[in-house]
């Protein structure tokens, strides 16, 4: 059993056609498309929902991914009528992107929090380069921090891309969803290792070398996971 999802869309066919990507990375993970109105047209339907909600229903709980905003208040709505409304949750994401690292993250196993950050760490990448000027600093320059600071990773890894697509959107909801579901941050050649967004702007073709450096208490668990995928290939030629 893993934790169940419900995509809730405008469009009947963007619902099916999110859950349809997803499922190709995550086969095992129930996922429920409620697009569309009771009667084909666009917008969004209570009842749909409702009884999404309930077919997904399950002890390792729900989560709910929307596209527009008034997607999100039919959510809300129908957990307002949900039996076991405090088993669902909410995760405010883009809905393909974030669909998918839910999904993954499901599919390894991660709880309804943990599956939620899945799907809201796409939100999490930030420019790698500032676009503001640098201001020059007169004063004088600290010391450096001696070896064995608190910045010193507790595990890292280099690992080559032996994938011939390399780092696309499958692998990077791979390693995001995965990563999503343990305590620890890391980073993969400076990006967030928990946002799909990030991984695929890294730009890594094959024969790319990823550094990864983990902090927190499943830092080695987080530096064999990515090691096994990419030495894997991602499971693609």
């Amino acid at each position: 059993m893993t934790v169940r999802i419900v995509v809730v869309s405008h469009s009947e066919k963007i619902a099916d056609g999110a859950v349809e990507l997803a499922a190709q990375m995550a086969p095992d993970v129930v996922m429920i498309a409620a697009g569309g109105t009771a009667d084909g047209r666009i917008g969004t339907s209570l009842e749909k929902v409702m009884s999404a909600l309930e077919k997904a229903a399950g002890d390792d709980g729900v989560v709910v991914l929307t596209d527009l905003g008034s997607a999100v208040m039919t959510a809300e709505s129908a957990l307002e009528f949900a039996e076991d409304a405090d088993s669902v949750l909410l995760a405010d994401a883009p809905l393909v992107e974030g669909l998918v690292a839910a999904a993954v993250a499901a599919q390894g196993g991660a709880s309804s929090h943990a599956v939620k950050r899945a799907a809201e760490a796409v939100y999490g990448h930030a420019p790698v380069t500032s676009p503001h000027p640098v201001v020059p600093v007169a004063e004088p320059v600290p010391a450096a921090e001696p070896v064995g600071s608190e910045t010193t990773p507790d595990a890292t890894g280099d690992f080559e891309l032996i994938n011939l697509a390399g780092m696309h959107a499958r692998p990077a909801a791979q390693i995001a969803g995965g990563l999503a579901g343990l305590n620890a941050d890391v980073t993969v050649n400076g990006a967030d290792g928990a946002s799909m967004t990030g991984l695929m702007t890294l730009g890594a073709g094959k024969g790319s070398v990823l550094h990864v450096e983990a902090f927190g208490p499943d830092a080695a668990k987080a530096i064999g996971y990515v090691g096994d995928l990419v030495q894997a290939g991602f499971g693609e030629p």
